[in-house]
């Protein structure tokens, strides 16, 4: 049985986490292997080059939406998509453990799982667009 007096909560917890582990994910492309770096390895991979602005912008965007609750539930499905991509592209041919060298899909995977369940519970307590709907 859900409590749905906590629920919202949960969600909120849920949300504002995920979206700051995507900011700091997109903080480490930008700050350790700079966005130059980072467009090289989306090539090395033979993936568009331009691709990788679009991800860095997706991470963005998407960490600002779940973080403030503005249509967190349509911007977690977009990301799902990205993480399983990093899974499909990078991390799956590591192995499963995130420590392996290259890192394993393990952290790829739970993200996917944790974005999946903000997709079905929505935006959550305290955020933007509920804000802006009680008004």
């Amino acid at each position: 049985m859900i409590d749905t007096k906590t629920a919202p909560y949960a969600a909120l917890l849920l949300r504002v986490s995920l979206g700051a582990l995507f900011l700091a994910h997109l903080s480490l492309k930008v700050f350790v292997f700079t966005i130059p770096g980072f467009v090289g390895f989306f090539a090395s991979l033979g993936l568009p080059a331009i691709l990788a602005y679009a991800v860095m912008a997706l991470e963005l965007a998407g960490g600002i939406a779940l973080i403030t609750g503005f249509h967190a539930r349509w911007f977690a499905l977009p990301l799902a998509a990205l993480m399983l991509g990093t899974i499909a592209s990078v991390h799956g041919a590591n192995g499963w453990l995130f420590t392996n060298k290259g890192g394993g899909w393990e952290f790829p995977a739970f993200w996917v799982a944790g974005l999946l369940a903000v997709a079905l519970l929505g935006d959550g307590a305290l955020s933007v667009r509920g804000a802006r709907q009680a008004a």
